[in-house]
């Protein structure tokens, strides 16, 4: 029987990488967390703090400093930290050297709501409490709050988030009732009467075809209504 020597040679330098690997992998896991660092993610205006998330890591697991590697269990910390009403996701890991990383995702609030209750509704359609850190400044909503109205001004802000002149311009929704929003704007008298949230698309692009004129013929502080609920059309009232 011929011995094929290449194939050995191969399969003894496989076993031999893997017990280095083995071996570094041992000794890496037995070296203790030397410092911890918080990194947030995307917007860096901060709902919670650096402080904030080491004060929830320590009230958990005590100071993990001097603890070694292999007894950290990253996946319960992940969970604690996603358990912050401020806290989108959270990706957390040991590097080589000891350092414990909480990488960090905040919710992101695109409206602001002021009825009995007062909170944030977020990118997500979902409640976010206000934070003692950061005030965020999008559209305030008001008016007949109800759980079908939201979902209604959801689709609104949405649509208002993807499309920068409406972002920059929109300060507040008010809900006179179920299917019937009315907008306000940021430099400008008059308010805009939506109707339903039936053709956003059809709706807000005759709205910024009305006030590319408006602006530039001046007229735009001449009215004091601006209705977009009437099929394909702008149906202005003057003051």
């Amino acid at each position: 029987m011929r011995i094929d020597w290449n194939l050995l040679k191969i399969v003894a330098l496989l076993f031999v990488i893997m017990a280095l690997y083995a071996f570094s992998n041992n000794r890496s896991n037995k070296k203790n967390v030397v410092r911890s660092r918080v990194e947030f993610l995307g917007d860096q205006n901060l709902y919670i703090t650096e402080g904030a998330v080491n004060k929830l890591l320590i009230q958990n697991y005590g100071r993990l400093e001097n603890v070694p590697k292999e007894n950290i269990v990253l996946n319960t910390i992940e969970k604690a930290l996603e358990a912050n009403e401020m806290v989108k996701s959270a990706q957390v890991y040991v590097t080589i050297d000891g350092e414990l990383t909480s990488k960090i995702v905040q919710r992101k609030p695109i409206g602001r709501i002021e009825g009995d209750s007062k909170y944030y509704l977020d990118d997500e359609g979902k409640r976010m409490p206000f934070s003692s850190n950061y005030s965020a400044r999008v559209p305030i909503i008001t008016g007949n709050i109800t759980g079908k109205s939201l979902e209604d001004v959801y689709r609104i802000l949405e649509f208002i988030n993807k499309d920068d002149f409406l972002r920059k311009n929109v300060i507040g929704i008010h809900i006179k009732a179920e299917d019937d929003y009315q907008l306000k704007f940021r430099l400008n008298q008059f308010v805009v009467n939506l109707g339903g949230i039936e053709n956003l698309e059809g709706k807000f692009s005759n709205f910024k075809a009305f006030y590319a004129k408006a602006n530039k013929d001046n007229t735009l502080e001449d009215f004091a209504e601006v209705s977009l609920e009437f099929n394909n059309q702008v149906v202005c009232t003057k003051i």
